[in-house]
C-alpha cells in the first residue's frame, strides 16, 4: 500500500516541478438544455434487470456472497431501490461505496513478481456500490450521447468501439498513405500511472463547464470523488485504510468513463497542428504522412508533442520516455534517411524502433506483421502444446474451451488486420488451427485437416479474416460501428436507373495493388462485400447476417 502510494505522491510532485504557468485548456459552449442538472431515479424492473445482468463478482467489503443476493433479491429490492434513488435525488455517495480493496495486478505474465513495480493497482468495489455506478453511467451515456460529446478518435470503453476497430482506422491510413508514395512517422505515447494522478479539481471543471453537468448530478460526482479510501488485501491479510486524493479507481465502473472525459481536450490540440492522431483509453497514438523530402514536416510534429506534453503536465499526467516508441513506414532506403532525424522534446528522445507494440498488435515497418504473425504462433504453440498433454484426461466440451481460451482468441485477435497478406503469410496461423483440430480429435498427421475442420464448423484462417472485415462492413452499413469506419464505406449510386442501383453494393476506390497501399480495410471491404449474394446482403439483424455470412464462407471453404 506504501508503494503504491509513495508512487503517485512522487509522480505528483515531479510535475509540479515542471508544470506550466498556463493551462492549455478547451473549454466547450453548452446550450441551456443541453446541462445534466440531476439524475432520474429508476423503477424496480431496471434495477433488477441490472443486477441481474451483472457478473456475481464478490469482494472482502460485500457482506454476502453476489450469488446469494441473487438468489434473495426478491426480499431486498425495494431496500436497494430505496438507497440508490436517495443517492441519486440528494447527489450523496455512501461512504461504504467509496472504500475499494485493491488487488495488485502483475502488468505481464513473464515480469519478476517480487518487483513491486510490475504490479498494477486493480480497485474491487461493493458489489452495490456498481450497481449504483452503472445507473449513473447508462444516464452519463445518454446525456454524452445525445449532445454529441465524445470525441470521435477516442475508442476507449465506447459501445461499438474496440482496440480491432482503433487499429483498422490507423492501418487503412498508413496503408492508403504508402500506396501513394509517401512516408509515415507513427508515434505512441505511454503515461506513467494515468489513471491515478487525474486531479479531481480539474476533472470536476471539465465536467461542468465542458460535459455540462449541473445541480445535484455534479454535487454527486463531488461526493463520489471525495474522502475515497483504499486498502491492500493479498493473502488473508490486508493494509491499514489509505485516503485517495487523486486519480479515478481502476476497476470500478465510472473510472474509465470519467478518464476518457478527462482527457477530451487532448483531440482539439492535436487538430490545431494538423497530425493524425486515435487514442484508447491513456494509449495515444500520432501518425503523419509526408513526402520523402519534407523532413519539415517533422518540426510540425514536434511543436505538437510540445504543446501535448505541456497539456498533459498541466493536467498532472506524466508521458513515460521509456515506453514512447516511433516507427516510420516505407521503403527501406527513405527510411534510413527519414530515421536520422531523430525527435527531441526537451528531456524526450523518440528513436526509432524496427517493430512496436501496439494495442496488443506488433507493427513492423513493411506493414507486413510478418513479426505479428510470428509471435501469435509461437504463443498458440506453446499452449496448444500444453492442452496436448492434458486432452486424455480432458472432456471434449472441456478441451474445446481450452483452445478457443488459448489458441482461437489468438487468431482471431485483430484478424482484420491480416486482410490481403499473401498465403505464405498465412500459412503459419493455418499450421496453428490444423494443429488445434487435431488434438482435439486425436486423428493422425497424415489425415486430411478439410474434413475434420468442416466437422467442427471451424472456418479455414482466411475466411475468419473475410468474416471479419465482412462483419465491420455490415455494423458499419447499420450504425453498429464507429463513424470512422462508417466514413470509409461508401455505398454505390449508379449516375442512371441501373438494376444494380438495388443490389445494395460499396463504392471500390482504385488502389494501387502493385503496393501495400492494396491492402487497406477501404478497399478490401467493398471488394468483399460486393461478392456476397443477395440472401446474405438481406440479413435485418447482426446475428442473422452473422448465420448467413458465416455458412456462405463455410460452403464456400469446404465445397
Amino acid at each position: 500500500m506504501n508503494f503504491f502510494t509513495n508512487k503517485i505522491i512522487t509522480i505528483r510532485e515531479k510535475i509540479d516541478q515542471i508544470i506550466p504557468a498556463y493551462s492549455m485548456d478547451c473549454t466547450t459552449t453548452l446550450d441551456p438544455h443541453s446541462y445534466l442538472d440531476c439524475f432520474l431515479p429508476v423503477d424496480h424492473s431496471e434495477l433488477i434487470s441490472v443486477i441481474n445482468s451483472s457478473k456475481p463478482s464478490t469482494c472482502v467489503l460485500d457482506s454476502i456472497p453476489t450469488r446469494l443476493l441473487k438468489d434473495v433479491l426478491p426480499l431486498i429490492s425495494t431496500s436497494i431501490l430505496d438507497q440508490i434513488n436517495l443517492s441519486l435525488q440528494i447527489g450523496y455517495v455512501p461512504q461504504a461505496f467509496k472504500v475499494a480493496v485493491v488487488k495488485p495486478l502483475l502488468k505481464k505474465p513473464t515480469l519478476d513478481s517480487g518487483v513491486l513495480a510490475n504490479y498494477r493497482p486493480i480497485s474491487n468495489l461493493p458489489f452495490i456500490s456498481k450497481i449504483l455506478e452503472k445507473i449513473v453511467s447508462k444516464q452519463l451515456y445518454d446525456h454524452l450521447r445525445s449532445n454529441n460529446l465524445y470525441e470521435d478518435f477516442q475508442s476507449g470503453f465506447r459501445v461499438h468501439h474496440s482496440t480491432e476497430t482503433a487499429l483498422v482506422k490507423v492501418t487503412n491510413d498508413l496503408l492508403l498513405a504508402s500506396d501513394n508514395g509517401l512516408l509515415s512517422i507513427l508515434i505512441l505515447l505511454d503515461l506513467s500511472a494515468a489513471f491515478d494522478t487525474i486531479d479531481h479539481n480539474i476533472l470536476l471543471h471539465r465536467l461542468e463547464h465542458v460535459i455540462g453537468i449541473k445541480g445535484t448530478a455534479l454535487e454527486w460526482f463531488k461526493s463520489y470523488l471525495s474522502d475515497r479510501f483504499q486498502f491492500v488485501h493479498v493473502n488473508d491479510e490486508s493494509s491499514m485504510h489509505s485516503k485517495v486524493s487523486y486519480g479515478v479507481p481502476q476497476g470500478s465502473v465510472l473510472g474509465p468513463i470519467l478518464f476518457t472525459l478527462y482527457m477530451s481536450p487532448l483531440g482539439n490540440i492535436i487538430r490545431k497542428h494538423s497530425i493524425n492522431f486515435h487514442c484508447y483509453a491513456d494509449d495515444t497514438q500520432l501518425y503523419l504522412s509526408m513526402k520523402p523530402g519534407e523532413t519539415n514536416q517533422l518540426v510540425k510534429l514536434q511543436e505538437c508533442l510540445k504543446d501535448i506534453k505541456a497539456w498533459m503536465t498541466s493536467n498532472f499526467l506524466l508521458l513515460n520516455p521509456f515506453k514512447t516508441e516511433v516507427i516510420l513506414f516505407g521503403p527501406k532506403n527513405l527510411r534510413d534517411t527519414m530515421s536520422k532525424h531523430i525527435l527531441t522534446i526537451d528531456d524526450l528522445v523518440l528513436a526509432s524502433s524496427n517493430t512496436v507494440r501496439n494495442l496488443g498488435v506488433i507493427f513492423d515497418q513493411d506493414i507486413s506483421f510478418t513479426s505479428y504473425i510470428k509471435e501469435i504462433s509461437r504463443t498458440a504453440f506453446f499452449h496448444l502444446r500444453n492442452i496436448a498433454k492434458i486432452r486424455s484426461i480432458l472432456s471434449q466440451s472441456d478441451a474445446e474451451k481450452l483452445v478457443h481460451a488459448f489458441v482461437t482468441s489468438r487468431l482471431d485477435y485483430c484478424n482484420s488486420l491480416l486482410i490481403g497478406c499473401p498465403n505464405n503469410s498465412l500459412k503459419s496461423l493455418q499450421l496453428i488451427q490444423n494443429a488445434a483440430a487435431r488434438v482435439l480429435t486425436g486423428i493422425s498427421k497424415r489425415d486430411h485437416i478439410s474434413p475434420t475442420l468442416a466437422s467442427l464448423h471451424w472456418l479455414p484462417v482466411k475466411s475468419r479474416i473475410e468474416f471479419k472485415i465482412l462483419l465491420l462492413t455490415y455494423k458499419s452499413l447499420n450504425n453498429q460501428a464507429p463513424s470512422y469506419l462508417k466514413d470509409l464505406i461508401v455505398p454505390y449510386l449508379p449516375s442512371r436507373t441501373l438494376r444494380s442501383q438495388t443490389a445494395g453494393l460499396l463504392v471500390v476506390p482504385r488502389v494501387s495493388k502493385c503496393r501495400m497501399g492494396g491492402r487497406a480495410f477501404s478497399y478490401q471491404a467493398p471488394l468483399l462485400w460486393n461478392q456476397l449474394p443477395v440472401q446474405v446482403l438481406e440479413a435485418d439483424t447482426v446475428s442473422t447476417f452473422k448465420t448467413r455470412l458465416k455458412t456462405f464462407l463455410f460452403y464456400k471453404a469446404y465445397s
